[in-house]
């Protein structure tokens, strides 16, 4: 590989651009579902690129933060981990993204920018302090996770709809699960920056039955926008994709609860990232 595509690559994944690109599907998403006949392209462009600009920034200052704990989890999967990028380029190009996010958002309302400025600072706290606080920087994550949604919502309405809030709601508690078990992939590491963790503070097992019980929860409010939403009243676009996502939820749960040694936690998170997409789909299409 060429030293410029190694370079791209590096950046791909210190940016985790997948991650991004996803979260602004999750702001289109957010958007539809508020207002199924939104047609302001630059309001869904910008929203869009918010998502994509302020999660790059995040990731590449986690990198930049979490060096240590990664090295000693020989996450060879981080670039500055394997030497492809300098911690100095990962804090130079993550506060290169901010303003860059904060634009977009500025160019769809003030309300908008607001919401961006007050999700990017908590996200700078959570990587210089929140997430030694373990349970308290997971549920941190699991909000940002919610977040696309309901800066969609912000977007198309200038307010949160009660369908985003459900949305929101589930794509919190599936987030949180997978957080926590993500702790019990980390614990070795975690404990050089005494990150105090469900897994670290309460043991494995606790982690693991935690994890399991929220995507449960999860599951379980999942039928409610088709009982209680009338857009989504009684809707098969919506059923059949979110029935995917309960599935493989509710098979993580039990396999996580029957096996959570360390090196089966990557895989189920996986599964978790793929039941999610399910889900969003259901969403988006259930809106119309």
């Amino acid at each position: 590989m060429s030293t410029s595509k190694r370079f791209l690559k590096a950046l791909w994944e210190l940016f985790r651009l997948e991650h991004g690109l996803m979260y602004g599907f999750g702001v289109i998403i957010g958007i539809y579902v508020s207002d199924p006949h939104f047609t302001d392209l630059s309001k869904i462009i910008f929203g869009y690129l918010t998502a994509v600009f302020l999660q790059a920034s995040a990731f590449a200052l986690n990198d930049y933060s979490d060096y240590e704990v990664d090295v000693a989890n020989n996450r060879l999967d981080r670039p500055l981990v394997r030497g492809d990028l300098s911690r100095d380029t990962a804090l130079k190009s993550g506060l290169l993204m901010m303003p860059l996010g904060f634009a977009s958002a500025g160019l769809i309302s003030p309300l908008a920018l607001l919401f961006a400025v007050i999700v990017t600072v908590i996200g700078y706290f959570y990587n210089i302090k929140l997430k030694e606080y373990g349970f308290a920087g997971n549920v941190y994550i699991a909000f940002t996770m919610a977040v696309p949604f309901l800066f969609g919502s912000i977007v198309a309405s200038n307010t949160i709809t009660e369908s985003v809030s459900l949305l929101s709601s589930m794509a919190f508690l599936s987030g949180l699960g997978r957080e926590i078990m993500k702790g019990i992939e980390d614990v070795e590491g975690d404990a050089l920056r005494n990150v105090r963790s469900v897994a670290r503070v309460m043991g494995v097992r606790v982690a693991a039955l935690t994890s399991a019980f929220l995507y449960i929860v999860a599951v379980i409010i999942s039928p409610l926008p088709l009982l209680v939403l009338g857009e989504y009243f009684m809707d098969l676009k919506y059923a059949f994709p979110v029935l995917v996502t309960d599935i493989m939820l509710v098979y993580v749960a039990i396999m996580v609860v029957r096996k959570h040694e360390k090196e089966l936690i990557s895989k189920y998170r996986k599964l978790t990232l793929i039941a999610m997409v399910f889900g969003l789909v259901g969403f988006l299409a259930g809106a119309f």
